[in-house]
């Protein structure tokens, strides 16, 4: 690591203290004695590696906040843990990049979501298949009902 007073290019660490997401680390540099703080942080897969192909044929980086942004609408005053929706969007996540496909589309990830939240709870369910499959009226949703 390069020292930040001098630039010497190589240091010996001090001290090492774990935390949630980092590793917090002392330095000490070899040629001044200067000491400084690093932090160091695991790389996640990145997910810009994936593209999700709209509606509209538009391409928009994938974000998992946006899936749990609709999940946590869908499932609303419903007994449904944030921890069971965290774990389905992981899952959702962890398939499409299993998947080896640098691109996917937002029926493919609506259908991953809503196969999963089925088994959770219909009713949010429901809710999700309503905004995402865009119902027109109510025929639409008595039949995804009898579906169920």
């Amino acid at each position: 690591m390069k020292c930040p007073k001098c630039g010497f290019p190589d240091s010996k660490v001090v001290d090492s203290r774990p935390s949630d997401t980092s590793i917090r680390r002392r330095r000490e540099c070899l040629a001044c004695q200067t000491r400084f703080t690093t932090y160091e942080t695991y790389e996640v897969e990145d997910a810009s590696s994936i593209v999700v192909i709209k509606k509209d044929h538009s391409l928009q980086i994938f974000d998992r906040n946006k899936i749990m942004t609709g999940l946590l609408q869908a499932c609303y005053k419903r007994p449904v843990t944030k921890e069971q929706l965290t774990a389905l969007v992981n899952d959702v996540e962890t398939e499409i990049r299993n998947n080896l496909k640098n691109e996917v589309t937002t029926r493919e990830i609506g259908n991953l979501v809503m196969e999963r939240l089925k088994k959770i709870d219909e009713v949010s369910y429901v809710r999700f298949a309503s905004v995402y499959r865009e119902f027109k009226d109510v025929e639409t949703f008595r039949d995804e009902l009898n579906n169920l």
